[in-house]
């Protein structure tokens, strides 16, 4: 019975073998798939960051609920008391507390980083043959749409309650794309920290312990000039200072271009300086 069995499968074999090197030379004959481009694979990337928010919904809480309490909020608590009407603090509150919101989004990109590589994520993503960054630039880019939709929807709301933007549309939608390219930039802060640090809550703590005080001590709420002098030359010359004057401005029709060639340069500072050392960390890693 073994030996019937043993000779059925080895005839299965010797005629299956033309099959083998036809299939063999099939796979060996033929050129390989062309590698990715490096945008081609960027894309890919931030397409799949747009399929986890697909897949888990609540992540767009922060860019909808979150910035609607603070517009609210902020509005109703200080209004009165800083501007004598809510009506005249709106006007100068909203780009301000747009710029605070979506650079304070920005930090989620380090927790996300950091949950990828806690599941392992990264270490088969290093064995593709793509362009190295590709991971970590598909990241920032799917955040773009959240930091688009965190700007619209406070947008939305400051209209409602009386925010009239002197710059019309254009103006509008040069602040906002001022603040996207900052905040894109500036998410390479949180990936290092993802890299870098053990756990989500350590980059949060983390990334808490920067940001706050980067985005609090700032013109969003105040002008600097009721400000000690040792504390106006802090928020004077803060990177979110320039950002939120600079696309205060856009919106109202102004064209300020020390404050956009500041946001700008404090831009290139950001991709440049910890875009690099986020790669060495993801090379070593």
């Amino acid at each position: 019975m073994s030996t019937a069995t043993d000779r059925t499968d080895l005839e299965d074999v010797v005629l299956a073998e033309p099959d083998r090197e036809r299939l063999s030379a099939l796979l060996v004959g033929q050129d390989r798939p062309p590698r990715p481009s490096a945008l081609s694979a960027s894309l890919t990337f931030g397409w799949r960051a747009m399929l986890k928010i697909k897949h888990v919904p609540e992540q767009l809480f922060d860019v909808t609920a979150f910035p609607i309490m603070l517009v609210l909020m902020y509005t109703y608590l200080f209004g009165g008391a800083l501007a004598g009407s809510t009506e005249e603090y709106i006007q100068f509150l909203l780009p301000g507390i747009m710029v605070m919101s979506v650079v304070m989004i920005t930090m989620y990109t380090g927790v996300a980083v950091n949950t990828d590589i806690a599941k392992g994520v990264f270490d088969r993503f290093r064995t593709l043959p793509i362009w190295r960054p590709a991971p970590m630039v598909g990241y920032l880019l799917g955040d773009v749409l959240r930091y688009l939709l965190a700007s619209f929807v406070m947008l939305t709301v400051g209209m409602i309650i009386g925010f009239r933007p002197d710059g019309g549309v254009l103006g509008v939608l040069a602040g906002i794309a001022l603040l996207v390219v900052f905040s894109f930039a500036f998410s390479w802060i949180w990936t290092m920290f993802g890299l870098m640090l053990r756990s989500e809550k350590s980059v949060m703590g983390v990334s808490m312990m920067v940001i706050f005080p980067l985005t609090f001590l700032s013109n969003v709420f105040v002008d600097p000039k009721t400000m000690p002098g040792w504390l106006q030359a802090f928020v004077n010359n803060s990177p979110v200072t320039h950002l939120a004057t600079a696309v205060r401005e856009l919106m109202a029709g102004e064209w300020p271009a020390a404050d956009i060639a500041w946001t700008l340069g404090w831009a290139g500072v950001f991709l440049v300086v910890f875009g690099v050392v986020t790669m060495r960390l993801y090379n070593r890693k």
